[in-house]
C-alpha cells in the first residue's frame, strides 16, 4: 500500500525559507515520477515542482530560482525547499505520484507566509 506523508510546513514571514518533506511508504522514490502541488484558498491545486525517475526536473513558473524538489534515495524521501517565501506561496502542500495506474496523494502540509 502507498503512503505520502508530508511534514514541515509552518508559518514564516516573507522572504524565509522552509522545507517540506515527503515520506513514502509502498514505492521507491528514486525510479518514480513525483510532484508537489499546491491549493491555496478559493484556487483549483496547481503543480508546483516534479522530478521524473531520471532525475529531470520542472516548475511552476512562479516558483523557478525559489523553490527546488529532490529527493533522499536512502530514506525514500521526496523533498521540497522553498526560499525567498512570498505571501501568495501561501496554500496547502501535497505530493503525489502516479503508481501502477491509481494517483496517490499525501495528507498536505500547510505553509502560510506572512508578517
Amino acid at each position: 500500500q502507498v503512503q505520502l506523508v508530508e511534514s514541515g510546513g509552518g508559518l514564516v514571514q516573507p522572504g524565509r525559507s522552509l522545507r517540506l518533506s515527503c515520506a513514502a511508504s509502498g514505492i521507491i522514490v528514486s525510479i518514480n515520477n513525483m510532484g508537489w502541488f499546491r491549493q491555496a484558498p478559493g484556487k483549483q491545486r496547481e503543480l508546483v515542482a516534479g522530478i521524473v525517475s531520471g532525475g529531470s526536473t520542472n516548475y511552476a513558473d512562479s516558483v523557478k530560482g525559489r523553490f527546488t524538489i529532490s529527493r533522499d534515495n536512502a530514506k525514500n524521501t521526496l523533498y521540497l525547499q522553498m526560499n525567498s517565501l512570498k505571501p501568495e506561496d501561501t496554500a496547502v502542500y501535497y505530493c503525489n505520484t502516479f503508481y501502477r495506474g491509481v494517483l496517490y496523494w499525501g495528507q498536505g502540509t500547510q505553509v502560510t507566509v506572512s508578517t
